[in-house]
């Protein structure tokens, strides 16, 4: 399999600050790899010099097969780049946008026309070709965002939290095309904060306070030794009074962590602790609970994994 983006011990220095310290990682063509981290952890510096927008400090990359420091220019011309806010022209019509980028992308008068007619049949976005960018839902400007960067017929595509403020059903049918152009050979770069997007994704990495912490497929990451400790259990409660079981069952000496997920509690527990802790919850109001073992979540493991290494770099 082809490799999309290559990078080793990648670092960028602002001063005395480390944006991203010595990042390695590979990314074959075709996948969809997601790039996780809370804010300031380095992601979009990460993505500013695979773009070639950006010099690195240290290390190296190539994107494409293009060094990102030698061959800038033309990785920017063989990739595509959706960011978070709208940044498409909205005064402009649709077909106005689209012949825009195509001119901007350098693409052939003649073959302009067919090229527009070809990205607008790929997101759907045919009912729309008069009307001004201004007047478009989220959802439909962000149809518009991916059919401009993708008018140029780019092999790469960096997407920067595409979804962000966009209603679910848009979510969804925008990650659908994402499926759909992966299946035909496009790779997609992928930053966002939603951990079902990130279940989505062939590969995902984790990045925090400027390192990547950890990178694989979801289910790698949840075979982590980090999210079995010896002798503990990943238990799924359901109970009445969420919030006020929590806090129950954070004060017992059995538990290691306990969170709400939408309508149940998951908790991290000793092994063989059911009993006790469904005689505990209900003891204390709560009825009887509904206790089942369960498997972590993606959720679970960069909660984990972020706790972990605050506690290391607190110990240091």
């Amino acid at each position: 399999m082809s490799v999309a983006i290559t990078a080793s011990g990648l670092t960028r220095r602002f001063g005395p600050v480390r944006a991203v310290s010595d990042l390695s990682l590979t990314i074959n063509e075709g996948t969809i790899f997601g790039f996780l981290g809370p804010n300031g952890s380095g992601k979009s510096t990460v993505i500013r010099m695979l773009c070639g927008l950006l010099k690195p400090s240290g290390g190296t990359a190539s994107v494409l097969g293009l060094d990102v420091v030698r061959e800038s220019e033309r990785i920017k011309e063989s990739i595509g780049y959706m960011s978070q806010q709208f940044s498409l022209y909205t005064d402009l019509t649709v077909m106005q946008n689209l012949t825009f980028y195509a001119r901007i992308y350098g693409i052939p008068r003649h073959e302009i026309a067919a090229r527009i007619d070809e990205v607008i049949s790929i997101v759907g976005i045919g009912d729309y070709r008069k009307r001004l960018a201004k007047q478009l839902s989220g959802g439909w400007k962000q149809r518009l965002a991916l059919a401009c960067a993708l008018v140029h017929r780019p092999r790469l595509m960096f997407l920067d939290e595409p979804t962000a403020g966009i209603d679910p059903v848009a979510r969804r049918e925008l990650w659908n095309l994402l499926f759909d152009l992966s299946g035909q050979g496009v790779t997609f770069f992928v930053t966002t904060h939603y951990m079902d997007e990130a279940e989505r994704c062939t590969h995902v990495g984790y990045i925090y306070f400027s390192r990547l912490i950890v990178c694989g497929t979801p289910a790698e990451l949840k075979q982590l030794p980090d999210m079995a400790p010896d002798g503990c259990v990943r238990l799924e409660v359901r109970c009445p009074r969420l919030a006020a079981a929590m806090k129950r069952l954070n004060a017992v000496d059995y538990t290691r962590d306990v969170t709400i997920f939408a309508d149940s509690l998951h908790v991290l527990a000793d092994e063989g602790c059911e009993q006790r802790l469904a005689r505990d919850l209900e003891a204390a109001g709560f009825g009887a609970p509904q206790i089942v073992e369960i498997p972590p979540t993606l959720e679970d493991v960069f909660v984990t994994l972020t706790r972990n290494r605050d506690a290391e770099r607190n110990n240091v």
